[in-house]
């Protein structure tokens, strides 16, 4: 047991890993992009966002767009996470190992990219401000109750690797270049 309530993944196989990194995308998804998103989609006319609706039709070509490149960088950061790291990404079975490799190299985080981005397209897609605030929202929660403990975790347990890594990577803004450790 670690900092802040988060446990390390008990040492298991990649293909374990792995399959415990795609069960929680099989029910992530279609509860954070699917059920929420429709459900203030249903209800946002009987709300103050009624008059910033929009008409959905050029944008969701964008959008499916930017939910399939957001998607396969979320499985790719997922599976590098349980290869690499060690474990998955969720707090209750968190990575063995830092992982600064593939996408991580550019971004501390790009998992919270990836899902704020596809829950923004959904928004984007069903024409509907309030989808698009509720991504906006998540990118709040997110910085101000889990980055923090996250990272105090990792500071805990990798030390100055990590303040480092910290020090050179942001965690909204890719670099431009990869970062070697």
């Amino acid at each position: 047991m670690t900092l802040n309530r988060t446990r390390v993944a008990r040492p298991a196989s990649p293909l374990w890993n792995l399959t415990k990194t795609y069960l929680h995308m099989a029910y992530f998804w279609p509860i954070f992009y699917g059920l929420i998103p429709c459900g203030i989609n249903s209800i946002e006319p009987f709300t103050f966002l009624a008059p910033l609706r929009f008409d959905p039709t050029p944008w969701q070509p964008w959008a499916i767009g930017l939910f399939a490149l957001f998607g396969a960088m979320g499985v790719w950061s997922g599976t590098i996470m349980a290869i690499r790291g060690q474990g998955t990404p969720l707090p209750v079975d968190t990575a063995r190992e830092l992982v600064i490799f593939g996408p991580y190299r550019y971004v501390r985080n790009p998992m919270a990219i990836t899902g704020l981005s596809q829950a923004a397209a959904v928004g984007l897609f069903l024409g509907s401000p309030g989808v698009v605030l509720y991504a906006l929202t998540g990118a709040v929660v997110w910085t101000v109750f889990v980055q923090p403990r996250e990272e105090a975790d990792l500071l805990y347990r990798f030390g100055d690797r990590y303040a480092n890594y910290c020090r050179s990577v942001r965690c909204w803004v890719p670099r431009f270049r990869k970062y070697d450790a």
